[in-house]
């Protein structure tokens, strides 16, 4: 009884910590790509100046 009772809590614990590790993974995967479009996707834009953007003139 005991023993079964120790193997219940085992996998109990062994599935919260195992969720917990996987809500992090993927947070973590979700806000490195967001980071990952600002920085990239900051190179395709122009320059901006009060919040509008710059005209190339040659």
């Amino acid at each position: 009884m005991v023993k079964t009772k120790l193997i219940l809590v085992a996998i109990a614990t062994s599935l919260a910590v195992g969720s917990t590790g996987l809500w992090f993974l993927i947070s973590e995967k979700q806000s490195a790509q967001k980071r990952r479009e600002k920085f990239f996707g900051s190179s395709k834009e122009y320059p901006t100046s009060g919040g509008e953007k710059m005209k190339v003139e040659w």
